[in-house]
């Protein structure tokens, strides 16, 4: 299968305006390209790139005063096959965990989860180990949370979104990491693109999409609370602790976004 994925963002600044960008897909995902797939501005911007220190492909710019417009636009190969649902998969004792999978365990800026800890080992401790209990964990947060773009807020954290009981997709995530995470199993935020590929077309305007994955049987599985089902045509932009770690843009000073337009789409091979 073939997926043609892009976005436009226009951002309008005071003055010059350094900046953080995550926009790039994953490095895991390059082999997939049938495209290149590059930024570009639409004003002379001299673009340094780097990677985070989860792995991320990241670019660091000065945006000049007035408007600036970021777009990419590319095409990637996907296998058509919907997310893997491991049935069998096990929890790792927190002992024999890889030292870089640790810091999935603890709480962070959205992913509060002393105020979470006591609610989750009283809810789910009685749950299987291992798939059962995330699965058990997912019907929860799809059940607890009611999605409304209207509702979206960007300070709103895991807690908010268990008390609110709306939000968006990164508020479906924040929460079911969280619960993951008191109950010891390693989960980290994920964003990228996410079409509606295989499913009843959605009448809001295209976003990027958060979701998640958990760490079991040694490899991190993919996992969407606000789905609760297996989806076709996911593309990896950033993993991280959670929507701070990979937000599409940090801008250290004034900067409004403007334009906001994302596409993805199947095409034909």
């Amino acid at each position: 299968m073939k997926i043609r994925a892009g976005f436009q963002l226009g951002y309008e600044c005071e003055h010059e305006t350094p900046m953080l960008l995550v926009l790039n897909i994953h490095p895991s995902r390059r082999v997939d390209l049938l495209t290149e797939q590059v930024l570009s501005f639409d004003r002379p911007i001299e673009a340094w790139s780097y990677t985070d220190v989860f792995g991320n492909a990241c670019n660091r710019i000065v945006a000049p005063p007035g408007l600036t417009t970021i777009s990419t636009m590319f095409e990637i190969y996907d296998t058509g096959l919907p997310d893997p649902v491991p049935e069998d998969a096990v929890q790792h004792d927190i002992a024999h965990l890889p030292d870089e999978v640790l810091v999935y365990l603890l709480g962070s800026r959205y992913c509060d989860t002393d105020r979470l800890s006591d609610f989750a080992w009283k809810t789910f401790s009685g749950t299987p180990l291992g798939w059962p209990r995330v699965q058990a964990i997912l019907d929860f947060t799809h059940d607890r949370i009611a999605f409304d773009y209207m509702k979206a807020d960007p300070l709103r954290t895991a807690f908010g979104g268990f008390t609110d009981r709306t939000g968006v997709c990164r508020d479906f995530a924040h929460l079911a990491i969280t619960l993951c995470r008191c109950m010891n199993i390693p989960a980290r935020y994920c964003t990228g693109y996410l079409g509606d590929i295989g499913v009843p077309k959605d009448p809001n305007p295209m976003d990027f999409s958060a979701w998640f994955e958990v760490y079991l049987s040694g490899r991190w599985y993919t996992v969407d609370a606000r789905h609760n089902t297996p989806r076709i045509g996911r593309i990896l932009m950033a993993t991280g602790r959670d929507a701070t770690d990979v937000a599409m843009s940090t801008a250290f000073g004034p900067a409004l976004l403007t334009r906001f337009e994302v596409i993805t789409d199947e095409v034909s091979m």
